[in-house]
């Protein structure tokens, strides 16, 4: 086998059949891998008594995503790993598809699938990550009709929602940020992914159906909010070095007022603000330091082409 599907899950139960079951209902062969993060409602169990022949590694309590999938990746004795979120279910070829993306070049570090919304599989749910200098990421193609993403394409990062990623090239760049728990990780490690030379891809083909927010229980909410406001911030300090930073302070202090605004809108003004400090302070904490992605003369050339990326998104996202 090529490739090994690794499947973070918390409270997932009602989720894992369709999953599963449509992931055994593929032609190419795959190892199935499910990285429990201490659920409470009975997923252990029922894979074992529904499912024995996919891999299991139950953890003690909820380590978050990123610690989860690096479980996951690490235990992997295939050259490739395709994280797949477990409120998915693939379409037929899904494996396959991904497969023969990532082939297509070893310069190519993931490659993302078609996301469809699964209450409404003719709207796009993510065709890739973006990222602007706004210091926003947004999902490419989000609410769209499908058929106007049918064309593969370069993307800022892969969706870790349902996309492969070559093995090899975490013992390079680093495996996901365990500082972040969850949300923005993904973003994250495309971007070191691309600092060192890396590509990132989109893969129609490949296309999953996607419930969303299966952890967090909707769109916005304070879980979600807290976490993802800290590691926006962090993202930034930890992958710009400090002439980008500076070269993009204003347009960065303009998209963080504007979701300032935004979330106070939503009630949750209070949770964005102390969240972007605390993620401010892990960029200077002891561990955050450990992670910054050192500057190399030898990758300019990468990070002009990311900040050009950068200025282009925001065009993209108005």
């Amino acid at each position: 086998m090529e490739v090994t599907i690794v499947i973070p899950n918390y409270n997932g139960l009602r989720f894992l059949a369709d999953c599963l079951s449509s992931l055994e209902a593929q032609s190419y062969p795959a190892h199935i891998l499910v990285v429990d993060n201490g659920s409470t409602d009975g997923s252990q169990a029922w894979i074992r008594e529904n499912h024995p022949e996919v891999g299991l590694i139950c953890l003690t309590e909820n380590t978050g995503f990123s610690k989860a999938v690096n479980i996951g990746i690490r235990k992997a004795v295939t050259p490739y790993v395709i994280l797949l979120n477990n409120d998915t279910k693939v379409k037929a070829g899904f494996t396959e598809a991904l497969l023969c993306a990532i082939q297509k070049s070893e310069r190519i570090f993931s490659v993302g699938a078609k996301m469809l919304d699964m209450k409404n599989e003719t709207i796009i749910d993510s065709a890739g990550d973006l990222y602007c200098a706004l210091g926003w990421a947004f999902a490419r193609g989000k609410g769209k009709p499908q058929e106007k993403y049918n064309v593969p394409a370069r993307v800022f990062s892969a969706c870790a929602g349902a996309a492969i990623y070559r093995k090899s090239v975490f013992e390079k760049i680093g495996y996901f940020d365990e500082l972040h728990f969850a949300y923005l990780e993904d973003l994250d490690i495309g971007w070191r992914a691309r600092i060192y030379g890396y590509e990132n891809r989109y893969e129609p083909s490949a296309a999953v159906l996607h419930a969303g927010s299966a952890a967090s229980g909707s769109r916005y909410n304070t879980f979600k909010t807290k976490l993802s406001s800290a590691n926006s911030v962090y993202v930034i300090g930890k992958n710009m070095p400090f002439f980008q930073w500076l070269l993009n302070l204003p347009l960065l202090f303009a998209g963080f007022l504007i979701k300032t605004l935004f979330f106070f809108q939503k009630g949750m003004g209070i949770t964005y603000v102390k969240g972007c400090i605390r993620g401010a302070k892990r960029c200077f904490s002891v561990e955050g330091r450990k992670r910054k992605v050192p500057f190399r003369m030898e990758q300019l050339g990468c990070y002009c082409r990311i900040q050009w990326e950068l200025w282009r998104n925001i065009l993209r996202r108005l």
